[in-house]
């Protein structure tokens, strides 16, 4: 769960939410839909412009995740809440395969990241650390 003083920020339009802001001293820090921060303490203003300029696009991506035993996987993350983040292996696009999901807590722990390899091949960026 975010914290209590975080300000939740939706798009004008749609109302999608795309972030948070919360307040640091005078200044406010923006924090997008995995609860990381997107800016330094800036404006409100330029808070609410970093995480609209952000969007939700960016959460399509492929992304990795590092596993405790050191191994590392080409995941897609499947949801985004408050409460979670949850992530399923990456099944290149297969609608009959069944692939390992994870469930993360919120804020995304850093060992989720963009994914750093070669998406157009299969074992791109999955070596070990």
């Amino acid at each position: 769960m975010p914290p209590q003083d975080w300000i939740e920020h939706r798009r004008p339009g749609d109302r999608e939410r795309v972030g948070w802001i919360r307040t640091e001293g005078e200044e406010f820090v923006a924090l997008d839909a995995l609860g990381r921060e997107l800016t330094g303490p800036v404006d409100w203003l330029v808070a609410e412009e970093a995480l609209e300029a952000r969007g939700l696009h960016w959460l399509a991506a492929l992304w990795q995740l590092d596993l405790p035993d050191g191994t590392r996987e080409r995941v897609r993350i499947v949801e985004v809440t408050p409460e979670r983040v949850v992530v399923k292996v990456d099944d290149f696009g297969a609608v009959d395969v069944v692939t390992a999901s994870y469930v993360l807590p919120f804020p995304a722990p850093d060992a989720l990241r963009p994914f750093e390899g070669d998406a157009s091949t299969l074992d791109a960026g999955l070596a070990q650390g």
